[in-house]
């Protein structure tokens, strides 16, 4: 039997998607060939993953990876075996995200963070920082650079905030915030960062890569 660890009461999601040449990080397949824009998905997930395990050591924080085309056995032989893994199902994001805040909440977490692996920017600090952002209020924002946001992070479940969202496009965390005023939900927000999701983008991930080899 596999044991797996226990859902804590903080839980953190990562939302990611197998890296198969021509099905992921498809912009940037213009720029980097099919198999270099899956690479870039697999380094840029075992970054984020990385993160998140050095924040796991100073705080009692679990963990799961929701992702994307692959399945279970594929994530399990890429990212290991201690990890808790659910495919992110039907629907789009938007549904796929408020589920797994459901599903978590369900199991008892009490704070819970979902993020993307688009934004290499995400460590272990602003990741801690969320989760005590949280303690005072009743969802935390990363916002990104084009509009949309790294990071969600909320107290309960509020699956209107997934609702009647543009996702891709620049209007995403403006809808959200205009949503959670309408619920009046006290709201706190994170630094900015960028995404990398379109060939411009890249110098930001070679940077990081200059400052961790």
């Amino acid at each position: 039997m596999l044991h797996l660890p226990e859902t804590a009461k903080q839980h953190l999601i990562i939302f990611t998607r197998y890296p198969e040449p021509g099905k992921t990080k498809t912009r940037l397949i213009p720029a980097l060939g099919t198999e270099g824009a899956a690479n870039l998905q697999r380094q840029m997930t075992e970054h984020t993953l990385s993160q998140v395990k050095q924040l796991q050591k100073t705080s009692a924080i679990s963990c799961e990876v929701r992702f994307a085309g692959g399945n279970l056995q594929l994530m399990q032989d890429w990212l290991g075996y201690d990890i808790a893994y659910q495919p992110q199902g039907e629907g789009d994001l938007g549904s796929r995200m408020a589920q797994s805040f459901y599903n978590a909440f369900q199991s008892g977490a009490e704070k819970v963070i979902t993020i993307g692996t688009d934004c290499p920017d995400v460590n272990d600090q602003i990741l801690a920082e969320a989760f005590k952002q949280l303690q005072q209020c009743d969802l935390v924002l990363g916002p990104a650079v084009d509009g949309g946001y790294y990071l969600i992070g909320l107290q309960r479940s509020v699956p209107e905030l997934f609702i009647n969202i543009d996702w891709g496009t620049s209007q995403v965390l403006q809808q959200t915030i205009d949503t959670a005023q309408t619920l009046n939900l006290l709201v706190d927000y994170l630094p900015l960062l960028a995404d990398i999701d379109r060939p411009e983008d890249l110098p930001i991930w070679e940077k990081l890569l200059g400052l961790t080899h």
